[in-house]
């Protein structure tokens, strides 16, 4: 899906009790859109960017949460290594379903907007696009249902995804595998505007948490540059009191 949204940021999925096989395409697509994620969340995550000679470089970042009076908001900050700690990300999506982002570098001491030209651009030079840092609106797509398979212990549904006329997006069509009764993909391929499979994301660990179907490992794989990157989650805590709104503020994105 388009960051299936991929956002690097939240990566954490939902158990519901309604059986997917019971929906049509549009409604499997907005369960998987709505589902409950916390109010509010803390992760400690690893990202590996492995080249295709199988060199990795480490990075390790900070990832908070919060949903409110149904606007949801995403801040990310690089811990570690030197050359990118204090770089941050901050994503707003309104009760619309619009979303601003902002990406600070410490180098330039600002924060810069990321415009609508820049979504399909490499999100800090890994696999994952500004495009797939934020949720996709559910009605700016067209989903079909298209048939079933299992992939490892799940029967999945297979879903796919094509924009409609005016959507902006890099991806001709999305195909999302979904688990019966668990509303996420587990694997999404990505279809660039030539309709070519370029890239695929994959859940290879997930486990529930404080009663919350959580991704603990995520690969991108961009088939073309023969690149990856993994997301791998140290440490996550949900509906936790230390998270305040102040927390996700273009303020907050330069105090570094």
């Amino acid at each position: 899906m388009k960051i299936t949204n991929f956002s690097i940021v939240s990566f954490l999925i939902f158990l519901f009790t309604v059986p997917c096989y019971a929906l049509n395409g549009y409604e499997l697509a907005k369960k998987v859109h709505d589902r409950y994620i916390g109010d509010n969340s803390k992760a400690i995550m690893y990202m590996f960017l492995i080249d295709k000679n199988g060199n990795i470089r480490k990075r390790k970042f900070l990832n908070l949460y919060m949903e409110k009076d149904k606007i949801r908001k995403n801040f990310i900050r690089f811990l570690e290594p030197e050359d990118i700690a204090g770089t941050g990300f901050l994503s707003i999506e309104d009760k619309e379903g619009k979303t601003i982002q902002y990406l600070y570098l410490p180098a330039l001491r600002r924060v810069r907007r990321i415009v609508s030209s820049q979504k399909g651009s490499s999100f800090v030079n890994s696999d994952f696009t500004y495009e797939d840092m934020e949720r996709r609106r559910v009605d700016e797509f067209v989903h079909k249902i298209v048939g079933s398979t299992k992939i490892g212990k799940y029967n999945c549904i297979i879903l796919e995804s094509t924009p409609k006329p005016g959507t902006r997006t890099e991806y001709s069509l999305i195909r999302s595998y979904i688990p019966k009764g668990i509303f996420l993909s587990i694997k999404t391929e990505f279809y660039n505007k030539h309709n070519k499979l370029f890239k695929v994301l994959l859940i290879k660990k997930l486990e529930k948490i404080q009663g919350i179907w959580t991704p603990l490992k995520i690969v991108m794989k961009n088939l073309k540059r023969k690149h990856e990157t993994d997301l791998e989650v140290a440490n996550v805590k949900y509906n936790i009191s230390e998270i305040t709104d102040d927390v996700f503020t273009k303020r907050s994105l330069e105090n570094w």
